[in-house]
């Protein structure tokens, strides 16, 4: 068996793939000329969210069994034309969920708390108590935008720092976890942007969620609503939140996913009321290992002809 791994994957991940045979391990594989020729004779491919697997890398890779997404989202991946030849996707399945909720409360406490700006004011010479009296979580209103395995983490967690959450989502069942046990009131879309003091996106790039968050959507949220996606770029027009932002029609944002990575150029760099970082909302340590090891032995379960639960259906 050869696993050809185009990405960059955690070492324990790695041990797992060459306990089944023979692997090839590139990082910088995904960009290189030669990866058509690569995957000629895989029977596995191992990918992050770089590599293309479409119909060209599928018709070069002729005996592929199962393709392995360290992540969570497919957009990369032609899940389609996959179960058209046969090959199995496999992702990992809820690995890096608690590292992105994390995250989520990172932003909401820093724009809470402001605490880094407190500090550089500080260093500076300045003692400004009033103007770093600020707010608390507690009493807030949290809103999901797509209420599945993070939404609910999320949920729970908010719920402990007495905070109140609302959740859009059209596809979750009435009986779910998120709504019997960590109390998600589910509401349309329109209740959830109009009265969230935070909203966190959870849901997919496609064509009905590309540029969900735009001029139209933006101008429901109250003046002091922060908004932060740690799902993907293009769910939220970049354009229209910047003049929102310049304006100071809502309070800030947090983008941990944009349209364009890195986003040279973009004048959201130039606003203060905006937290940007390099998509890392999933990637801690603890998550890394995971995710390396879960979809190693999900692709190696595959390989062996036994049945992965974390396969695209």
């Amino acid at each position: 068996m050869k696993t050809v791994v185009t990405e960059l994957i955690w070492d324990e991940g790695l041990e797992v793939l060459q306990g089944m045979g023979e692997v090839v391990y590139d990082p910088e594989l995904w960009k290189s000329d030669n990866l058509l020729g690569a995957v000629s004779d895989a029977d596995a491919v191992v990918v992050r969210n770089q590599t293309q697997v479409n119909k060209d890398l599928l018709a070069a890779a002729n005996k592929l069994k199962v393709v392995g997404r360290l992540g969570v989202g497919l957009d990369n991946i032609d899940v389609g034309a996959c179960k058209e030849q046969g090959v199995d996707v496999v992702f990992a399945r809820n690995a890096n969920a608690i590292s992105v909720v994390e995250y989520v409360f990172a932003s909401m406490l820093s724009f809470a708390r402001q605490l880094g700006k407190a500090t550089d004011d500080v260093k500076k010479g300045g003692w400004n108590r009033k103007q770093f009296t600020l707010q608390e979580l507690f009493g807030k209103t949290l809103g999901l935008i797509g209420v599945g395995e993070i939404g609910s983490r999320l949920a729970a967690r908010a719920k402990t720092f007495g905070m109140e959450v609302i959740g859009f989502d059209p596809f979750l069942p009435p009986y779910e976890v998120a709504i019997t046990e960590f109390g998600v009131k589910l509401s349309s879309l329109e209740y959830v942007i109009s009265n969230s003091d935070f909203i966190s996106m959870h849901v997919p790039l496609n064509e009905k969620t590309r540029n969900l968050i735009n001029k139209k959507t933006l101008k429901m949220m109250k003046p002091t609503t922060c908004i932060i996606n740690t799902a993907r770029g293009g769910i939220i027009n970049e354009d229209d939140l910047y003049e929102a932002l310049k304006n100071k029609q809502i309070a800030g944002a947090a983008l941990d996913v944009l349209a364009k990575e890195p986003p040279t150029g973009s004048p959201l760099m130039k606003l203060d009321n905006i937290i940007l970082s390099p998509h890392i909302a999933g990637l801690t340590e603890e998550a890394q290992v995971r995710t390396s090891v879960l979809v190693a032995r999900e692709v190696a379960k595959v390989m062996s002809g036994e049945t992965s639960l974390c396969c695209v259906r």
